[in-house]
C-alpha cells in the first residue's frame, strides 16, 4: 500500500501537469482540486504494474465533476483533452518504474 508521502509525489505531479479545458481555458487538477483524489485512485494501478491507456481512463471516466452549483456532472474524461489524457498515461507508466 502505497504511503501518503507517495500518493502526495503522484498528485502533485498530476496536479502541475493535466488539465481540464473549458471553453479554451486550462484548468489544471491542481487548482481544481482534482488531483489528490486522482492520484489516490492511479495509485492501485501503479502498484499492480496495472497502467494502461484503458485503466487509467476508466478512473477518469468513473469521476464526475460537479459544474454550476452540482446542477450537473460531467465525467473528468470528457473534461481532460485526448492529448493530455496520453500524457497522463504516460506520467503514470513512468511514476510506475
Amino acid at each position: 500500500m502505497a504511503s501518503t508521502i507517495e500518493i502526495e509525489k503522484l498528485a502533485a505531479e498530476i496536479g502541475e501537469n493535466i488539465y481540464i479545458d473549458v471553453a479554451g481555458w486550462h484548468l489544471y487538477l491542481s487548482d481544481a482540486h482534482l488531483h489528490t483524489q486522482i492520484a489516490e485512485k492511479m495509485m492501485p494501478l501503479i502498484e499492480d504494474g496495472d497502467v494502461d491507456e484503458m485503466a487509467a481512463l476508466d478512473v477518469l471516466r468513473g469521476v464526475q465533476v460537479p459544474l454550476g452549483g452540482k446542477q450537473t456532472f460531467v465525467s473528468l474524461l470528457q473534461l481532460v483533452p485526448k492529448a493530455v489524457q496520453q500524457d497522463l498515461v504516460k506520467l503514470l507508466e513512468d511514476y510506475q518504474y
